[in-house]
């Protein structure tokens, strides 16, 4: 009798979250704006902890310098260091982008997944959706700003009342594009095998949504995350802006571009060093989404 020979062990399956990182990786553009965009979260959170100087500290005697090794910025009107503003600035307008992102996907995420899934709910859903999508956003934005600042101010205080209004009112003008995609997402998966198989051994809607729905909508999400970040970044900043922001005292992005611009003549540097954090930003997201896409899609990956 001839012997056995061993059988060779079979190596364990690949990790498909790996196949993920590969190529992600290998989109240059991703992993740099990846890269980048995790160093200016870093810096504007991280950097009051390393810079003793603070955002409201009023020096006249130093007032409209330009950069330096005191004042790496320069400084403003009123003498304020303009790095430590920036980092302050910049902590509060990703604060906002993130937050609004946050409820943006989660109301997009909700009205999709109900729309693709329940046959009665996609009409009117999606009518509901195709209003949202025909109201002007900016002059939406305008009154919603004026009709609730001043009840949220006095509720919360003018800070936290105006941070809670401009992240509602950005989430809720900006959940329709993610609610289009997660419904068409979803439409295609519920008539999978694996759900029907599910649905046929007594699963509850719940039961489908959660386990087998959810987990398989997640890379349209991750990629309107990345996008919504940017998209809120850019809106708060027009809202501040437009004067109708943060408090002069509480410095955004936006805000310091517009008290920047009645000296954009004799200090241009206060203008280029917020719209350079604002465009640096929003174009990091932008590639770092564009890379999720083409990474957790596996009809582009390995391409």
């Amino acid at each position: 009798m001839t012997e056995l020979s061993n059988p060779i062990p079979s190596k364990p399956p690949r990790s498909q979250w790996l196949d993920v990182w590969d190529q992600f990786k290998s989109h240059r553009g991703a992993l740099m704006g990846g890269i980048l965009f995790l160093l200016i979260v870093a810096s504007v959170y991280l950097g009051p902890l390393f810079w003793d100087i603070e955002a409201t500290h009023i020096d006249i005697r130093a007032r409209n310098q330009g950069p330096s090794w005191a004042h790496p910025f320069g400084t403003d009107q009123l003498g304020r260091d303009m790095m430590a503003r920036m980092m302050a600035g910049g902590s509060t307008s990703v604060s906002v982008g993130l937050t609004a992102m946050a409820l943006a996907l989660f109301l997009g995420s909700f009205i999709g997944v109900l729309a693709g899934f329940f046959k009665r709910l996609d009409g009117p859903l999606m009518r509901l959706t195709d209003l949202f999508l025909a109201l002007p956003l900016l002059p939406l934005l305008l009154v919603m700003m004026l009709l609730f600042r001043e009840p949220l101010n006095a509720a919360f205080g003018p800070e936290q009342g105006i941070f809670i209004l401009i992240v509602c009112a950005i989430g809720v003008t900006s959940w329709m594009p993610t609610a289009r995609i997660v419904r068409g997402d979803v439409l295609a998966i519920k008539e999978r095998e694996f759900v029907l198989a599910a649905r046929s051994i007594g699963t509850s809607n719940n039961g489908l949504i959660t386990r087998h729905i959810l987990p398989n909508v997640l890379s349209p999400i991750m990629v309107s995350a990345t996008l919504g970040i940017a998209t809120a970044i850019i809106t708060e900043s027009s809202l501040s802006f437009l004067g109708l922001g943060f408090p002069p005292d509480f410095p955004t992005w936006g805000r310091l571009l517009f008290d920047a611009t009645d000296y954009l003549q004799q200090h241009p540097e206060r203008v280029f060093w917020p719209g350079m954090a604002i465009s640096l930003t929003v174009l990091s997201v932008n590639y770092l989404g564009d890379g999720l896409r083409d990474a957790l899609d596996p009809r582009i990956r390995g391409r």
